[in-house]
């Protein structure tokens, strides 16, 4: 009996109370021979239930770790269940979850192994008697961990000081660490110099780590740099302080003429500097920078239509534009785009089939304005919207442009009559969209799925909708990648399901064992075949 089938099994929702028990009994009984992969999925399977009891909680926690670490962040692992000296790790995943009382925190503050240390360093909430002997710990990668996630201010700042660069390194990616120490962590006023790296730590100075290091051993980053004065670590402070907002605004635009396109990059995602910033950004020689500036929700107007008129409004492919230019798609997803601006945008680009911000935020009257364009990408974006009010809705269900009504057809509260119109007016462009819609009848996916010629796109849209009958499945099967997802419907017929257990797909079989549709009968037979009567096992492993 192959794992799949077993693991399908314990993910189905119909499975009894009984045989989920007797599954659990035959893994545990496995569990003891060591571990093994289809063991391991059907474990993961089962501690994704959301019906297993206490008892049956704590049966899976100790079968194996992964197991136990699923459980604990599902939040349904009793942390008295679980010894943190033999168990580390799942400890700490219940400590992350909110779960555990503070003296785990202190005995794992003082556990041997540093890598346990600096994720314990990662978890909120901790007491601080456990932050002070983190931030004292002998470790710099658990001092380091501690700077970056601490949410206590006092100690924080005493980090964004510390003698090591790795450790300031992390302070200046926390938003608990005060804005003074950020701003000194830039302007370095007021603040001693770094005594040490990650780099002279390890290696004989001056020293570049090559980025295609071979070390099996090094854990260096890659371009990590230091003659003396920790260079590449000092960067990387300077970069994540320009990004971290709670870094005064005066002290981060101070870098925004830095010769680093990185700590520039970082600059232009700030939300509080000067229009005469985000200007300057805008008009960087390096096109990401550009496209983060653009993108910045605090830019105004009037830069926004400066940077749409560099862009080109003549077309797809016209002067100053191009398909892929990435301003032009950060100014066309901007939340606050003028809407003729936008338009622009459409005819200049190929935004796509998405719902741009602005378009999710216009009023009714700017809905219709936009629907009643003359453009046909205009009408589109406008269609992507799937709230609209039904009159609008309705008429661009009947526009004669085919990506229209692509973008329409899965919108909620069209009739039969409406979406066999778009088929019948657009044909194979528009028969996938209109099997989406979620209130697409049985009657009309069975059509769908019949139609000559096929649209595979159709069988892989008909096999998760909830509205498809068995008819309107058995053609998904025949599709390659429709086939697992209709394999698991409950609409298909007990026979066939039956059937599919047996299918050269591992993919298709899981699903069909998982299905709720399966026959009780057929789930007894499945687990009496591999674990035997009483959960003994009963055979070699698959």
């Amino acid at each position: 009996m192959n794992g799949h089938l077993l693991s399908g099994l314990a993910a189905n929702p119909a499975l009894p109370a009984e045989l989920l028990d007797r599954l659990i009994d035959g893994l545990i009984a496995r569990a003891a021979a060591g571990p093994d992969e289809a063991d391991a999925d059907l474990a993961q399977a089962l501690s994704e239930r959301t019906d297993l009891g206490s008892a049956q909680v704590r049966a899976l926690a100790a079968c194996d770790e992964d197991t136990a670490l699923h459980l604990a962040h599902a939040g349904v692992l009793d942390a008295a269940d679980v010894d943190p000296a033999a168990r580390p790790a799942v400890a700490l995943a219940l400590l992350g979850a909110g779960a555990g009382p503070p003296d785990r925190a202190r005995l794992l503050a003082a556990h041997p192994d540093r890598q346990v240390r600096a994720r314990l360093a990662s978890r909120p909430g901790l007491p601080l008697d456990v932050l002070e002997a983190l931030a004292a710990d002998p470790e710099v990668e658990v001092v380091a961990e501690l700077a970056l996630w601490t949410a206590e201010p006092s100690v924080a700042e005493r980090l964004a000081a510390h003698p090591h660069a790795e450790v300031r390194r992390g302070a200046a990616s926390n938003e608990a660490t005060p804005p003074a120490a950020l701003a000194a962590l830039i302007t370095g006023e007021g603040l001693a110099p770094a005594r040490s790296c990650l780099v002279c730590d390890r290696e004989e100075i001056p020293f570049t780590h090559d980025p295609y290091c071979a070390r099996t051993d090094c854990d260096l980053r890659g371009g990590a740099a230091c003659a003396g004065g920790h260079e590449s670590t000092l960067h990387e402070i300077r970069q994540q302080a320009a990004r971290n907002p709670a870094t005064p605004t005066a002290a981060a635009a101070s870098l925004a003429g830095h010769p680093s396109m990185l700590i520039r990059w970082a600059l232009a995602e700030r939300t509080d500097l000067s229009q005469e910033l985000y200007a300057r950004l805008a008009q960087d020689p390096i096109p990401g920078v550009r496209s983060e500036a653009a993108a910045n929700p605090a830019i105004g107007e009037p830069l926004i239509r400066a940077l749409a008129s560099r862009c080109g409004s003549g077309g797809k492919g016209g002067k100053g534009a191009t398909a892929g230019d990435e301003v032009t798609q950060s100014l066309a997803r901007h939340p606050r785009v003028p809407l003729d601006v936008l338009a622009s945008l459409a005819r200049a680009t190929r935004i796509g089939p998405a719902l741009v911000p602005r378009i999710a935020d216009a009023t009714p009257a700017e809905l219709a304005d936009a629907a009643a364009s003359a453009d046909a990408r205009v009408r589109m974006l406008v269609a992507q919207r799937h709230d609209l009010a039904p009159e609008l809705r309705d008429a661009l269900a009947r526009d004669p442009d085919a990506a229209v009504v692509k973008a329409i057809a899965p919108h909620p509260g069209l009739s039969e009559e409406q979406l066999r119109a778009m088929v019948g007016l657009h044909g194979v462009r528009v028969l996938a969209r209109v099997a989406a819609n979620p209130d697409a009848p049985p009657a009309l996916l069975e059509d769908l799925a019949r139609h000559d010629p096929p649209v595979r796109r159709v069988f892989r849209e008909i096999a998760g909708h909830p509205n498809a009958t068995a008819e309107a499945l058995l053609p998904c099967l025949a599709d390659e990648k429709a086939r697992p997802r209709a394999a698991g419907h409950p609409a298909l017929p007990p026979a066939v399901l039956v059937g599919l257990l047996a299918d050269t797909d591992p993919e298709v079989a899981r699903a069909a064992a998982a299905n709720p549709s399966l026959p009780v009968d057929v789930m007894a037979d499945l687990l009496t075949d591999r674990w035997g009567r009483g959960g003994e096992v009963s055979g070699p492993r698959p």
